[in-house]
């Protein structure tokens, strides 16, 4: 989550913004990096500061009452300064009229009667006709602007808040890239954007799998998402605006109904499923200790083994902060860990519940190819996960941050671990359902080790992480869809993960997440694997991410492709090989200040 300015009045902002300055100015750096940062951060604050001027401009001038109110405002200022940048950025400041509707929307979310507030509205989207016409469509063409224009003159519904057609066109484009669709049905693509859709924007507390609630939702009353803007606020509150297609009457009543209806049916199975899910992976561990008496019985002390006292770590830097936890580095026992923790504040049942469900898994788990998991505290509101620390950092970070790129030979090794330790995990009934490469982590050696099992909601640096993002760009479509997955979900995400690994891009790189989930859904969305790629390499990529799960590789079976194409290459990546290959790399790596 970006970090939010302190909210000042909107004179003082202009006059720091007229002086070159943001928030306070970042004290005297030799970095560049630094420095550069703090340049984007003056560039932004400068950017909303025009949004907000030209927003509160409008209105004014539209006479409405709630802008004639005193403190106005300070109180528009101040929902800025609430949500990221990026949503003024995004915003369609010619709809000035939104931004008062996200505003009240997020005053309504405080009243826990009134959650999820929601609001939904009638849109309209018209195509942009591609530039690219030669002579003899010229007359189509003309056609076709001026049915356009004609369409404009006559529509009767606001375009949406963020203005969709661009990010819509973006998706059309990636798809006739990778399924080579045909000039008519990209045509067809365009012409139904003339119809109305629907824009629903929802204001809640922010939590944990809140995305995937609200587009669960969407899913139960038979719409489908065509674009997607999610917001986390400051204080703990979300904004999220998605436009739909599919409800079958232009008229918003019946929808509000509806979606009102599947509210109240969702908070009932939530209620009875809370009140039974939190016990589950207790009562199956008593069951698992008490039903074994044909074995040694080992004397205990009345503790649990892997409980840490909070007392015995020492906390070092902080190397990642998110909304839900922050991660340090520190030391238990003379032991270089890695600590996540949950900030007290965000604990809620939801994230008890998670935060059990992963120390429950890991304290299991035992694989030279899987973050080792060292103990926890479990006594709010000190909740904490220890694990050994990576000192290598992410393969993410490795990638996107210090824009490293893989040799085959160092690719295919790296490959091979995360097929190890999956395979592992399969092994063992484990599906880890967040499979990327923000979750694989690098030891002082160069062995690539899979972590994150559960609450997975501490932000890396890097940004990957963060409560609008979540993991989309990774996920298999069943998962997406909600509908009943098993470990080749897992298998999905690693073939879009390999993917990245061999091109150094993130996965649909120029879509909203959300827009990449439909892509995937209702387009058969994949990346465009590279020419140059190995050709065994490029069969099994398209194999992992196949729609049909059961047409999915094993991880077994994936490691001896990969031990194939290794042998290939000329380097099995084991002993001697792997360690002189990812041995350079590494330190290089380190050298890097990682």
């Amino acid at each position: 989550m970006a970090v939010e300015e302190a909210a000042e009045s909107c004179g003082s902002h202009a006059a720091a913004a007229a002086s070159g300055g943001g928030a306070a100015g970042p004290a005297t750096s030799s970095s560049s990096a630094a420095a550069a940062h703090a340049r984007k951060q003056q560039q932004q604050q400068r950017h909303k500061l025009e949004v907000y001027t030209e927003v509160l401009r409008r209105l004014h001038e539209s006479g409405l009452p709630e802008a004639r109110a005193t403190g106005f405002d300070d109180e528009l200022w101040n929902h800025f300064n609430r949500l990221p940048a990026r949503y003024a950025m995004d915003v369609n400041v010619e709809r000035a009229e939104d931004v008062l509707t996200h505003r009240r929307l997020l005053e309504q979310a405080k009243d826990p009667a009134q959650r999820p507030a929601f609001a939904v509205r009638a849109v309209q989207v018209s195509p942009i006709l591609d530039g690219n016409q030669t002579d003899a469509d010229s007359n189509t063409a003309g056609e076709e602007v001026a049915s356009r224009l004609l369409n404009r003159q006559q529509s009767i519904h606001p375009p949406p808040a963020f203005g969709s057609s661009t990010n819509l066109e973006a998706l059309a484009l990636e798809v006739s890239k990778s399924q080579g669709q045909d000039h008519d049905s990209t045509s067809d693509n365009g012409r139904s954007l003339y119809r109305p859709m629907h824009e629903i924007t929802f204001s809640t507390i922010d939590k944990p799998k809140l995305l995937s609630e609200l587009t669960s939702l969407l899913g139960e009353l038979g719409l489908n998402i065509q674009e997607a803007h999610a917001f986390s606020t400051n204080d703990g509150y979300s904004l999220d605006v998605f436009v739909v297609v599919g409800w079958h009457d232009e008229e918003t009543e019946d929808l509000v109904e509806a979606v009102q209806k599947e509210i109240g049916r969702i908070e009932e199975t939530q209620a009875w499923s809370s009140s039974h899910s939190w016990s589950t992976p207790v009562e199956n561990m008593q069951v698992a200790e008490n039903s074994a008496a044909d074995r040694v019985e080992i004397p205990t002390d009345g503790s649990s083994e892997w409980e840490i006292d909070v007392k015995l770590l020492k906390f070092g830097n902080k190397v990642a902060s998110g909304s839900y936890g922050d991660l340090y580095r520190g030391t238990y026992c003379s032991q270089d860990v890695a600590i996540k923790v949950l900030k007290p504040e965000r604990i809620n049942a939801d994230m008890q519940r998670e935060f059990a469900q992963e120390v429950y898994i890991m304290r299991k788990v035992r694989h030279k190819n899987v973050v080792q998991f060292i103990g926890a505290c479990t006594k709010p509101p000190n909740l904490c996960i220890v694990t050994e620390y990576m000192s290598g950092g992410s393969v993410y970070d490795y990638l996107h941050k210090h824009k490293g790129v893989f040799k085959l030979p160092t690719l295919i090794g790296v490959a091979m671990d995360v097929s190890k330790g999956m395979s592992y995990l399969h092994q063992n009934n484990i599906i880890h359902r967040d499979l990327k490469t923000a979750n694989l982590l690098m030891d002082e050696n160069g062995t690539v080790k899979v972590a994150d099992f559960g609450v997975a909601r501490v932000k890396a640096q890097s940004g990957v992480m963060t409560a609008e993002t979540g993991t989309y760009r990774w996920m298999a479509p069943e998962v997406i869809e909600h509908k009943p997955y098993d470990h080749k979900a897992d298998v999905f995400s690693f073939g879009i993960l390999m993917w990245e690994l061999l091109t150094g891009k993130i996965p649909y790189e120029y879509l909203t997440p959300l827009q990449a989930a439909v892509g995937v859904v209702q387009k058969g969305l994949r990346p465009t694997i590279p020419k140059h790629a190995h050709a065994k390499l490029s069969e099994l990529l398209q194999k992992c991410w196949q729609q049909d799960p059961a047409q999915r590789p094993d991880f077994s079976e994936i490691l001896e492709t990969l031990q194939r194409i290794a042998e290939e290459v000329g380097d099995e990546h084991e002993g001697k090989h792997k360690d002189k290959v990812l041995g350079g790399f590494f330190s290089a790596l380190r050298g890097r200040g990682h």
